[in-house]
């Protein structure tokens, strides 16, 4: 049985009328550059994050970039993120001429630690270089809100603008002090990325800026277009930051049916942490599958498992055993950003960051999708099962 990480074409075959019949509109209207398709994505997204703006762009990664332009990050400032995330959040601060400080994660969560953050900016002010340090990225990852009450308390104490990174966590809930929020609407700026593989995904790149604030998201539609306010006429230095009325098309008619999906894959998730349990392999200690810290708050959207993450002992004996027998699977993240050579002139070493490091030795996605049938998740926990048994 051949069980692919993600079936994309397994979701094109349940909307392939809906998708279609959008797609020939636009092409018929000969509309292509932003437009009504892009105008009316934007309300939709910004009314399911529960924000008053949403700005659609060219990919999560360009949304990184373009938020803190917004904000006027560049040479000099410091930003602080995780070192276990997508090279996009890291290189996004680079890309503006801004250096990142790297703070270590929960073991639990793989998101950033609040209490570690904290201790990275005492040692900042101590050093006096929190005069240039801008503003923190959380990371929600695998489609789970990083603790966002004390790193917003943090962010007003030492008086940091905070722009979440939910590129893999559209339509999470975050229990917080102040009431349900929805991730990308708590910081000053969030980002969400519509790449193929996630939740709710293009048919090629695409990507959004959120945003309660009036001033920053007119800073992010002019420089999404090359800074330009009037045509021909240049307020700004921006970018080809536009986002393309095919994809917001493609994203409007999946966007009718996210909610769905959130579930099904909550639902899917649920199993496999009952089957793993009963394999008895959770117990031994050869794995641990994912904790979802919010389940028991209340809020529908807890964990959207954009992926299904366990952590596995002799994790790439494993991937090799799981891909003999035709399962995929994939490792986010191999590498910390923080020992990737692109990023050696921070001065980082290995043992700066324990739990990122040991993350990347030991997390292991496995297939989690709508579609997938409980007797594909069977063969999955089945074939994990023989080969900590064999």
């Amino acid at each position: 049985m051949t069980i692919p990480l993600l079936d994309l074409k397994a979701q094109y075959g349940h909307i392939k009328d809906e998708i279609d019949q959008k797609v020939r509109e636009v092409i018929a209207s000969q509309i292509f550059i932003l437009g009504p398709e892009v105008e009316a994505l934007e309300k939709e997204i910004a009314s399911y994050s529960r924000v008053r703006h949403a700005i659609g762009v060219s990919s999560g990664s360009d949304a990184l970039i373009v938020s803190l332009m917004a904000l006027g990050v560049g040479p000099g400032h410091l930003v602080m993120t995780t070192p276990f995330t997508f090279f996009a959040t890291g290189g996004a601060i680079v890309r503006v001429g801004a250096k990142p400080v790297f703070c270590d994660i929960n073991e639990q969560s793989f998101n950033l630690d609040p209490d570690k953050l904290e201790a990275v900016l005492k040692a900042l002010e101590k050093k006096g270089e929190l005069s240039r340090t801008r503003a923190i990225i959380p990371v929600h990852l695998y489609g789970q809100c990083a603790d966002m009450t004390p790193i917003m308390s943090l962010a007003k104490k030492y008086g940091l603008a905070v722009i979440e990174d939910a590129a893999q966590a559209i339509g999470v809930d975050y229990p917080s002090s102040q009431g349900t929020q929805r991730a990308g609407g708590i910081g000053d700026l969030g980002t969400l990325s519509f790449y193929p593989s996630k939740n709710l995904s293009a048919f090629g790149d695409a990507g959004m800026v959120l945003t309660n604030s009036e001033d920053l998201a007119q800073k992010v539609r002019l420089l999404r277009v090359h800074g330009e306010k009037q045509r021909y006429f240049y307020e700004t230095i921006g970018g080809n930051f536009r986002l393309d009325a095919l994809q917001a098309a493609v994203l409007r008619i999946k966007l009718k049916h996210l909610e769905t999906w959130q579930e099904e894959r909550r639902k899917r998730a649920a199993y496999y942490d009952r089957k793993f349990e009963e394999t008895g392999l959770t117990g031994k200690g050869w794995l641990q599958t994912p904790v979802a810290l919010y389940r028991d708050s209340g809020v529908r959207n807890y964990h959207t498992y954009h992926q299904y993450v366990i952590r596995a002992r002799k994790r790439d004996d494993l991937q090799a055993w799981l891909k003999d027998r035709q399962i995929g699977t994939s490792i986010y993240y191999p590498l910390s950003l923080h020992l990737q050579k692109c990023f050696a002139d921070l001065g980082y070493r290995e043992g700066d960051f324990p739990e990122s490091e040991r993350a990347a030795r030991e997390v292991l996605a496995l297939p989690v999708y709508p579609e997938l049938t409980s007797d594909q998740q069977d063969s999955v926990v089945n074939s994990t099962h023989e080969f900590y048994n064999k």
